[in-house]
């Protein structure tokens, strides 16, 4: 089953002493890391989670609302 392309929004938080990766389009769904990369390698990690727990419990899954690299 191939997951639908989120777009990802990443900023370094002065709070949090981290990067944070966070994807608008998933309430609640986000990461931190140590460099940019690392925050996007965990929320994608995050986002496979989120998705599978909303299939799971029979949540709606929300369509993208990034625009996507054409192949």
């Amino acid at each position: 089953m191939n997951q639908p392309a989120y777009p990802i929004t990443v900023f370094w938080s002065a709070e949090d002493e981290a990067w944070v990766a966070d994807v608008p389009d998933l309430p609640y769904c986000s990461a931190t890391g140590d460099t940019p990369h690392d925050a996007v390698a965990e929320v994608e990690v995050a986002i496979a989670a989120w998705l599978e727990a909303a299939r799971t419990s029979g949540r709606p899954v929300p369509a993208s609302s990034g625009r996507l690299a054409e192949a």
